[in-house]
């Protein structure tokens, strides 16, 4: 009986980044955020209600998952996203990825807003964004085989036709690396980096342009990692695609993306080019992040984590959201939000220690 392994490859860097892909493409967008949030209510339970009849003043919950983000994505172009587990990037995938609806702000989709779509507009914008999801097992339904879990919605969609989706089917896993004759076999019947491929066959069968990719890598074994971003990357050339790349790991960010954008507490505190980010981070939190990567080359270091904890959702702190973790905090950052300011092209940071001083005598 045929077998399938995954093969080593080398291990990814874990600091400096090693982009091998084309640069992105000049021009307009392909998509646009304009002051997306996302607030998640959970209403007053039973006894609350029944509390507030006695005069207690229970108020639904609200959990600011994203704030006011500002993002453009050009065509070809790897953008990653990184914070702490909790800081919302996973729900600002979902936003874009259409699970979601944003609670406020306007979201771009080729220069259309979303909202004002037509039926026709709405569903090219469903079909040519796509999400890989972070845990291939929970994310492919156990009980269909692969060439229905790959095969079924380019059929019911129009892409393909019934008598073709074997034949459709076939072609993707090749693409992605796994053999054909796999495809009346279930998901569990594969191993993790396998049905990895199976979901990112499922997500190019409805040739998106742009693909969102929730923490991808984050459960496979590091020799499959490197397999699996190598594979992102051999076809974004190939099939001129574009990613959000969603991870925790700077180190596999800066493996594959353009450009970093670093979430806090579901607030962009910082956006730059790869390089930048790894060779000039701006802000606090983005140089904490960076401290903690393992350096093989280290004679010796002291590991120093972030301290303190992610403060809750739902109730962020005051000012700037990173002041009660700050070793530079100073009294402004308890009260006033740092904007997202340009340092110079290409480059931003949401800090009060990177705005310009105040002229004299002013």
């Amino acid at each position: 009986m045929k077998t399938m392994t995954d093969t080593a490859t080398p291990a990814i860097p874990s600091a400096a980044p090693a982009v091998a892909a084309p640069a992105p493409a000049a021009g307009a967008p392909l998509l646009e955020l304009r002051g997306i949030s996302k607030r998640f209510v959970q209403p007053v339970d039973l006894a609350g209600r029944l509390a507030n009849l006695l005069g207690a003043r229970n108020q639904p919950s609200v959990v600011h998952a994203v704030s006011d983000v500002d993002l453009q994505v050009r065509p070809g172009e790897v953008i990653g996203v990184v914070g702490e587990s909790g800081c919302g990037k996973s729900t600002l995938g979902r936003v874009i990825a259409g699970i979601n609806p944003p609670s406020a702000g306007e979201l771009r989709y080729e220069g259309k807003p979303v909202a004002a779509m037509t039926a026709a507009e709405r569903k090219a914008y469903g079909l040519g964004v796509q999400m890989i999801f972070q845990n291939p097992m929970a994310s492919l339904n156990p009980r269909m085989r692969v060439l229905d879990i790959v095969g079924e919605a380019p059929v019911v969609h129009g892409l393909v036709p019934a008598s073709g989706k074997a034949e459709y089917v076939a072609g993707l896993m090749r693409q992605v690396g796994l053999d054909p004759d796999y495809a009346q076999r279930y998901p569990h019947q594969f191993s993790g980096g396998q049905r990895q491929r199976i979901g990112i066959a499922r997500a190019l069968a409805l040739k998106p342009r742009l693909i969102v990719c929730d923490e991808a890598v984050a459960a496979l074994d590091v020799s499959i990692q490197a397999q699996i971003l190598n594979l992102f990357l051999e076809l974004r050339e190939r099939l001129s695609l574009t990613y959000l790349f969603i991870s925790h790991n700077l180190g596999v960010v800066g493996h594959v993306s353009d450009r970093v954008v670093i979430m806090y507490l579901g607030r962009v505190v910082e956006v730059a080019p790869t390089e930048v980010i790894f060779s000039r981070p701006a802000h606090p939190y983005t140089r904490a992040l960076l401290a903690e990567l393992p350096e093989l080359d280290a004679v010796r270091r002291d590991y120093q984590p972030i301290q303190g904890e992610l403060p809750s959702p739902l109730r962020p702190p005051s000012g700037c959201a990173f002041h009660p973790r700050c070793p530079h905090a100073f009294d402004r950052c308890k009260v006033e939000r740092p904007e997202l300011r340009r340092l110079q092209d290409g480059h931003l940071s949401a800090c009060h220690l990177n705005e310009p001083p105040a002229p004299a005598g002013a």
